[in-house]
């Protein structure tokens, strides 16, 4: 009987003392949670959220045979939030049907499930090759406008806030801001029944004066027509006159430039090109950018976009995406 009492007694013992142990475990582990909870609440972050432009990654889709499909998936792994894609890099997939509209239909439907399957924003389509919207002659922009619709459906599809669109056309000016808020009007106007922003890039001539830009938005004063600020494509001339690939001979002061762009920015895009040991743009103030950004009142999304040679394009979007929230928390 006395050794029933003895063993009920020593069992009683571990039993409590367990419980207790148990109980001793999970408030050190509720301790610990609070307190990285804590120290999470503390830990500065950026003022904005990234994004990844696809072209920095046109030399992995046009040579090296990634599939652009893929390019949500790889935002992901590259710690990503939201995309930004690129027409042209489209392209091919766009004629594997001999239907056009089947053939942006199946894409979009891949694009959208792969964005989704990878809890990726869709956010801008960059379209290009569609005409220039700011020709004088009317029935070319008309025409202009009317191709660009597809990718208004299109962004209004993957759930995109905008599409962005180039200016180019005469040189002239004057005529220059006539022309460009004429065929921004007309798209602007379609693109608001579909919910989508019309946003224009400083991309390279007139388009990269920002005071006359300034002026185009001004002109056509619609809540759904903005700009895209890039860090880096204020050229106003290239030898030759040539639209790209040649040396850039006048170019616009970069940080006045987004500066006067960034009241009716929509998105802005962090261009870059190569790193020194410390890890900063080697041609790009990103500091001064990102106090410029920030004083603005601007939160959006910033995507990357790497144009580099030195580094390969997954080096540099890295490199781009860890300046970018370093410096991001260091001014929070």
């Amino acid at each position: 009987m006395q050794q029933t009492i003895l063993k009920g007694l020593i069992i009683f013992l571990i039993l409590s003392s367990c419980k207790q142990n148990t109980k001793e475990t999970t408030e050190s582990q509720k301790e610990q949670e609070e307190s990285a909870m804590e120290t999470s609440k503390k830990e500065p972050k950026p003022f904005f959220k990234l994004s990844l432009a696809q072209w920095s990654l046109h030399k992995a889709i046009l040579e090296e045979g990634m599939d652009p499909k893929d390019f949500a998936q790889k935002a992901s792994e590259l710690g990503f939030e939201g995309i930004e894609y690129v027409s042209q890099l489209y392209t091919k997939e766009l004629k594997k049907d001999p239907d056009p509209k089947k053939a942006m239909q199946q894409l979009l439907e891949t694009l959208k499930s792969n964005s989704e399957a990878h809890n990726i924003k869709n956010l801008i389509i960059m379209v290009d090759g569609e005409g220039d919207l700011a020709v004088l002659d009317e029935k070319e922009r008309n025409e202009t406008v009317e191709k660009h619709k597809k990718w208004v459906d299109a962004a209004q599809f993957l759930g995109c806030h905008s599409i962005r669109v180039n200016l180019f056309g005469t040189n002239d000016p004057k005529q220059w801001i006539d022309v460009a808020t004429d065929g921004l009007d007309k798209l602007s106007d379609y693109a608001a029944t579909k919910g989508v922003n019309v946003i224009v890039e400083n991309h390279g001539y007139l388009s990269s004066n920002a005071s006359l830009l300034v002026e185009v938005m001004k002109k056509v004063n619609k809540p759904n027509c903005g700009v895209l600020p890039d860090f880096g494509n204020f050229c106003l001339e290239r030898e030759g006159g040539e639209r790209w690939g040649t040396k850039c001979i006048k170019e616009y002061p970069k940080y006045q430039g987004v500066e006067e762009m960034m009241p009716y920015a929509k998105a802005v895009s962090a261009k870059s090109y190569d790193f020194n040991t410390e890890g900063n743009e080697t041609t790009i103030d990103y500091k001064k950018m990102l106090e410029i950004i920030k004083k603005s009142g601007y939160d959006g999304f910033i995507g990357v976009e790497y144009e580099g040679e030195r580094l390969n394009e997954v080096e540099g979007i890295t490199a781009t995406r860890d300046l970018l929230i370093n410096l991001g928390k260091s001014l929070n």
